[in-house]
């Protein structure tokens, strides 16, 4: 049996992301979906806690009909120390063989640690983009068509849209406050 990992954010999981599984899927028995930075939420940049991603990826899976028994979705939180971080997502997770990612770093960190790292096939990568979704959101454009429907869903029960616009108001007030009266550049 072949297990592969492919870890992400998933802020928030969108077509893209669903895409990528199913194909992957094709290339190995089961799938471990390791849901990085599980620690962070209520940023703009990791506006999603990490139960409301397991929700949203399930529920996009299960939607989809992808068989429960082929994948795996797990938490890891981040140890901000690369020398140890392979030997971190390998204790969160079940043993695995392939690793698919676009990132060097992590295609480095776990090749040097003995693993055989595959690129994981880009869909649409232009229009699909979870930075650029989260700021649709933000800003109250269309972003629903982006994301499997039952992740729209969720969002928007858990206030998830409107999160993302206190989130960004926050800061940009925080911005202001921090700009110095002497400033003669505003």
């Amino acid at each position: 049996m072949t297990r592969g990992l492919f870890v992400g954010r998933f802020q928030p999981f969108h077509l893209g992301h669903l895409h990528v599984v199913k194909k992957l899927l094709e290339d190995v028995d089961e799938l471990i979906i390791a849901i990085g930075s599980a620690q962070y939420s209520h940023t703009f940049k990791d506006p999603f806690n990490a139960g409301e991603r397991i929700w949203m990826i399930r529920s996009a899976l299960n939607d989809d009909e992808v068989d429960p028994k082929r994948y795996y979705i797990v938490p890891v939180p981040d140890v901000n120390d690369n020398r140890i971080w392979v030997a971190h997502v390998a204790s969160y997770t079940p043993p695995f063989q392939i690793v698919f990612s676009n990132n060097s770093l992590v295609k480095v960190l776990f090749e040097e640690a003995g693993y055989d790292v595959q690129p994981s096939p880009m869909y649409q990568r232009e229009l699909y983009c979870a930075t650029e979704i989260r700021k649709k959101i933000a800003a109250k454009e269309k972003w629903e068509h982006l994301v499997p429907d039952s992740v729209a869903k969720i969002i928007k029960e858990i206030g998830g849209d409107k999160r993302l616009r206190q989130i960004v108001k926050k800061d940009y007030d925080n911005d202001l406050a921090n700009i110095d009266s002497n400033d003669t550049t505003q």
